[in-house]
């Protein structure tokens, strides 16, 4: 009897391994964006594109930073579907952690699978509002939908934060106009 309630405790949700919260980079991260409104070049953007970069992968503990070097890895290598099931994991771990999402929906965005990237994309955005890079992936992906109207206005608002963005390139005069 004695071992079935020890079999049971062991199994119960109070010994589950979870996934601490993200650090709170929100200061510094309202910073380089302010920042990243005065830079005046694209060599000064870089670098504090690179620091936003930083703070954003920066994951809540080791396990997390592990599944998402590996996702991250396995999309610049091309292994797609594997990318997409290592980010999987690790937005399954860690809810809470916008960039999970944000890799996740890049890795259904290179395979086309626009719908899922947009869910993620809102998903790592309604965690970090000011999330640049899923601002602009919402928009390419808005673009991808064929929602040309929304993904102007998304495109915009990313470029609004950071006006270096490549994407700014894909502004138009009218909004109606495809892309």
């Amino acid at each position: 009897m004695r071992y079935i309630v020890l079999v049971g405790l062991l199994a119960s949700p109070v010994f589950a391994e979870t996934c601490p919260d993200a650090p709170d980079h929100r200061v510094r991260l309202g910073e380089i964006v302010a920042e990243l409104k005065l830079s005046r070049g694209t060599g000064e953007a870089r670098v504090l594109s690179d620091q936003l970069w930083a703070l954003w992968t920066d994951a809540p503990d080791a396990k997390a930073q592990r599944l998402l070097d590996s996702g991250m890895r396995q999309l610049a290598g091309g292994q797609l579907s594997r990318s997409y099931e290592t980010l999987d994991q690790l937005v399954d771990y860690c809810p809470n952690y916008a960039e999970g999402y944000n890799q996740r929906a890049f890795a259904s965005y290179l395979q086309q699978d626009f719908a899922a990237a947009l869910i993620d994309l809102d998903r790592a955005l309604e965690i970090t509002p000011n999330h640049v890079a899923a601002m602009a992936g919402r928009g390419l992906t808005l673009m991808g939908l064929g929602r040309s109207e929304e993904a102007q206005v998304q495109l915009k608002a990313a470029v609004a934060l950071n006006p270096w963005l490549n994407e700014r390139a894909l502004i138009t005069d009218d909004p109606g106009t495809d892309i």
